[in-house]
């Protein structure tokens, strides 16, 4: 559904005035000015008004707020349900049934003046496709506008988005195309943010170098976009299986040669396919394999604990939330997350140390070795070749339509 003019439903809490509009004021009466009784375009306080008026308006209804994500409403339990996902002025609902779902839309269009789109199809910029199998989300038709805007649509197609052996320094020259370099790395970002884990090492990579670009950096995204055209067709395919939730960490140590900082990366999966990921370069320098597998582990704890606390109030959701496994093939790292003792090794980690133990403790997450070969979070901590590229990918449930 969709809201219209959705920020003039909100109700303001201070007194405002404004000029009169050009060509609109007043004979005779051309310096006095109007008084706003309601929220309109242009305020700073439109957004905030208006969420604050469809909170309390849902919340009468006898729906609650996720405590973790404050744009998701529940209702019910287990058994009769409906959740509704709000962006700005566009929403997603689902529930348990036909019924429960028309009965929401109708005490919204009486509350607010909506816009029934009907079963969801596309929206922001995402395809949401229905198979056999479940369901696949897809951004083929956004993919090919920005191939068409920024000239790479008939560029030959290359398996692997970064080239393993190219290393990219800063630019000590003048820049090139540094407005035009922003605007790709712009869309790139909302692909990978999307529907493209397997984007997100690369893309991180090139968008240090927005501010001073090179040639050298300008090649590295050609070769992005290449890719793309590559994977054009391909889309995260979530299917039927049990829902488990699971999470996978690495990190790669030092993999920036200039300032000798690492990147981390973490991916989380719902019976085998991806819901969340992040590649970040990490912001302190790991003075150890081990110390910046550590780091990494971190940070999945940190996202593991909020879709843990998340899934709490999604009411189809079995309860108790069961602890989430996370997988990582440093042994070393491991072994110091079990174990409970400092000594001079480790002090210099204690805070995240006493951080991933606690989550160990409380049963929130468990941890477990896994091959490297078989870490899925592989592509977002570093540069692979072809064929490693595309297994991994679609041990994401990234892979083309059918």
């Amino acid at each position: 559904m969709d809201v219209k003019t959705a920020f003039l439903n909100g109700d303001l809490e201070e007194e405002i005035y404004m000029d009169q509009p050009e060509g609109y004021a007043i004979q005779g009466q051309e310096k006095k000015v109007y008084w706003i009784s309601k929220s309109l375009y242009g305020l700073k306080q439109a957004p905030k008004q208006w969420h604050e008026k469809f909170d309390s308006t849902l919340l009468s209804k006898g729906f609650a707020i996720n405590e973790c994500d404050k744009c998701i409403y529940t209702k019910g339990n287990s058994d009769s349900f409906v959740m509704i996902c709000l962006y700005i002025d566009d929403m997603l609902i689902t529930g348990s049934s036909p019924r429960v779902i028309l009965e929401t839309k109708n005490m919204l269009k009486q509350c607010f003046d909506m816009k029934d789109i009907g079963i969801a199809d596309v929206i922001l910029g995402i395809k949401i496709s229905k198979t056999s199998d479940g369901l696949v989300l897809s951004q083929s038709h956004y993919i090919e506008d920005v191939l068409r805007k920024f000239e790479m649509l008939d560029s030959s197609p290359i398996k692997s988005p970064m080239d393993t052996n190219q290393n990219l320094d800063k630019n000590l020259g003048a820049p090139v195309y540094q407005e035009r370099y922003a605007q790709v790395i712009g869309s790139l970002m909302y692909i990978t943010n999307c529907t493209r884990p397997n984007n997100a090492y690369a893309v991180n990579k090139l968008a240090r170098f927005t501010r001073n670009s090179s040639d050298d950096h300008w090649k590295a995204l050609n070769r992005v976009l290449q890719y793309l055209k590559y994977t054009l067709t391909f889309g995260l395919h979530y299917s039927r299986y049990p829902a488990i939730l699971e999470g996978y960490s690495d990190a790669n140590w030092i993999s920036d040669i200039e300032n000798t900082k690492s990147t981390s990366g973490y991916v989380f999966t719902i019976g085998g396919e991806v819901v969340s990921w992040k590649s970040s370069k990490q912001t302190c320098i790991a003075r150890s394999t081990m110390e910046s597998e550590f780091i990494a582990l971190d940070k999945a704890g940190e996202e593991a604990e909020w879709l843990h606390d998340f899934l709490k109030d999604v009411p189809c959701w079995n309860k108790p939330v069961p602890s989430i496994m996370i997988h990582y093939d440093s042994q070393s790292a491991l072994g110091r997350a079990q174990n409970s003792m400092y000594n001079g090794k480790s002090r210099h980690i204690r805070r995240r140390h006493k951080t991933v133990r606690q989550l160990i403790t409380t049963g929130i997450i468990s941890i477990d070795y896994i091959k490297s070969k078989d870490n899925i979070v592989d592509p977002l901590t570093k540069g692979l070749p072809k064929d490693q590229m595309v297994c991994l990918s679609r041990g994401m449930g990234l892979k083309p339509k059918v």
